[in-house]
């Protein structure tokens, strides 16, 4: 125990003669002080010399320097005119492609759409039509139907036909008709 006590007394005194040491070999804040003014005496002979415009070196302490802080003219103003907005992402303009915004019923594939209801008796004959969601649609000849670029092209009696455009592993179109019939009820 008597061995730890003089070890731990010994370690304690190396360590404050060394912090003695370092303390009185730093500079001192007059030290960094008088070094900033020679700084700033040379960057303001500098600036003469070259014609660049005068540097005014404030100092920290001085009252100027409490008020100057990120302050601005009162009669400033920005003029936006001919900028761009800087709080808008920057985008390259490219051509515009008209591509049409497909309808709700251009979500689904034909077979997940039920003919409900038919009119085709008439001057324009409609078909009501459902989504899988339940949501029902009125579809005349010419509308859009189907993933695969379907139009309606023919209301029957018991049935809608629809015209889809498809494009095969080559590239080639070929185009198919769907029949899309209506469900009639099973039982009484």
């Amino acid at each position: 125990m008597a061995r730890f006590a003089g070890c731990m007394v010994a370690a304690l005194a190396l360590v404050l003669v060394g912090c003695s040491e370092e303390a009185a070999t730093g500079p001192t804040a007059q030290d960094m002080k008088a070094e900033r003014q020679q700084l700033a005496a040379k960057i303001k002979k500098g600036s003469r010399a070259r014609g660049r415009k005068k540097v005014e070196v404030v100092a920290p302490d001085s009252a100027e320097a409490k008020g100057s802080f990120a302050s601005v003219d009162a009669d400033y103003s920005y003029d936006s005119t001919d900028r761009r907005d800087p709080f808008q992402p920057y985008r390259i303009e490219t051509a515009a492609v008209d591509e049409e915004v497909g309808g709700p019923l251009e979500q689904f594939e034909l077979e997940q759409l039920a003919v409900v209801a038919l009119v085709w008796d008439a001057n324009r004959p409609r078909a009501i039509v459902t989504d899988p969601g339940g949501t029902s649609y009125v579809v005349r000849v010419g509308s859009r139907m189907g993933k695969n670029e379907g139009r309606v092209i023919h209301i029957g009696d018991n049935l809608v036909l629809v015209k889809e455009t498809y494009v095969d592993y080559a590239g080639d179109q070929s185009t198919k008709d769907v029949e899309l019939r209506i469900r009639r009820s099973q039982g009484g």
